[in-house]
């Protein structure tokens, strides 16, 4: 399911100048189809923070999650198999932008605003939104994936996050500016990134001049990158209470309420690279059709090969994908998110040590090249009384060509 930009696209997210050659479509709940149980794609949305949010990935492909348009996510111009027709399925389904006003409006009188004028006329009542008819019963535990997306934001898109950015995003940019000193813009190598969350590593990627692809499981997380990467229009135009929740460890009331600015860039004037997409879709799934292989130049995964259910999966589908010669950087712990989940038949899970998933990975055909411990932290509030840290395994190897695999 690759998305390009077109003019459709662009008149529906950027009423303004178009930036983004490949963007995420607009969502509905109705186009998805694929879920082996409903629980799939909306249970265990954050378990990175323990005593906070439980269940699944903030970022996973553990389940295929497609849009009914299904296609092959590749990098721009890579191959004559990626065309637009989801977006004109879209067309023909009659999502447009009137259709996003005529809804805004409703939302906006659900929510009590003014839906015309600012100045008192005709304005909805401001308690309006007590009507029992107006009021949805949310479950709890959606409830609590969206705070744990609220805190992927300050993570990805803040200058709160910063800290953990620099942990996390800054090794692996370093490393792939080293392995990639002559990146032309003629023809610029190609990265995907697996579990791409909301999306601020494949652009910071795209910038550094890759043609860059996320790819991302969680349509909660695609609706949030979506928003972010398509209808931001300047820096710090909104502003997020990511910790009102939080009511343990908070060393003052003004630490809980504090509100947080986002975006700390301008996507759309960040410098990226013609080419940056983003692929919905399990990470599996996708990634092994027969056009994937041997099609990228790199793969970089962050807090990600833990959200397989077998991640020999993840690995054999990595080594598939890259071309001879190329790179996997990883950086990430191993809390693997099915280990737990006993009792339910479709829920398996392998939960190998480092050091079997070392011996895995050579066995698929690949050399170690760099390797390290990074300590970090994963959407933790940085004034909290309690912060949980990772030591996380940095590595970069790469794929052997096939001379060198017969020679070993």
């Amino acid at each position: 399911m690759y998305i390009r930009r077109s003019e459709v696209m662009t008149k529906w997210f950027l009423p303004s100048k178009p930036c983004f050659k490949g963007v995420f479509p607009r969502i509905h709940i109705s186009s998805l189809t694929c879920f082996r149980g409903e629980k799939d794609a909306n249970e265990n949305l954050c378990s990175r923070e323990s005593n906070v949010c439980s269940g699944e990935p903030t970022s996973t492909s553990g389940r295929m999650c497609s849009l009914e348009s299904k296609q092959i996510c590749c990098p721009e111009g890579a191959s004559d198999l990626t065309k637009a027709s989801t977006i004109n399925q879209e067309v023909e389904n009659g999502v447009n932008h009137d259709q996003h006003l005529e809804e805004k409006e409703v939302t906006d009188k659900h929510s009590g605003h003014c839906a015309s004028d600012c100045n008192g006329n005709d304005c909805s009542s401001s308690h309006e939104w007590l009507d029992p008819s107006l009021q949805l019963n949310v479950p709890l535990v959606d409830v609590d994936k969206v705070r744990c997306i609220i805190r992927n934001i300050v993570r990805d898109w803040a200058e709160e996050g910063q800290k953990e950015r620099d942990q996390c995003y800054k090794p692996i940019l370093e490393e792939l500016h080293s392995l990639f000193p002559d990146r032309k813009k003629e023809s610029p190598p190609a990265c995907l990134v697996p579990g791409a969350g909301l999306g601020r590593l494949a652009l910071e990627i795209s910038c550094l001049g890759f043609i860059s692809q996320g790819n991302e499981f969680s349509y909660y997380m695609m609706i949030c990158s979506s928003f972010i990467l398509n209808h931001t229009q300047k820096v710090g135009e909104w502003t997020i209470y990511p910790w009102i929740h939080s009511n343990s460890n908070s060393l003052s009331d003004s630490d809980q309420l504090r509100p947080v600015s986002i975006p700390d860039i301008h996507p759309a004037s960040a410098g990226i690279t013609e080419g940056f997409s983003m692929c919905g879709g399990d990470f599996v799934e996708v990634y092994s059709d027969p056009s994937q292989v041997g099609l990228w130049d790199a793969v970089v995964t962050c807090f990600f090969i833990d959200t397989a259910h077998n991640i020999i999966e993840y690995i054999e589908v990595i080594s598939r994908i890259l071309k001879d010669g190329g790179v996997w950087i990883n950086l990430g712990p191993l809390l693997y998110h099915f280990a737990d989940m006993y009792g339910q038949e479709d829920e398996m899970s392998i939960e190998p040590s480092l050091e079997d998933v070392k011996k895995i990975i050579l066995h698929y055909g690949f050399v170690f090249e760099k390797e390290r411990t990074v300590e970090t932290t994963y959407t933790t509030n940085p004034r909290s009384m309690m912060q949980n840290r990772y030591y996380a395994a940095f590595w970069t190897m790469r794929k052997k060509s096939a001379t060198e695999g017969m020679t070993h």
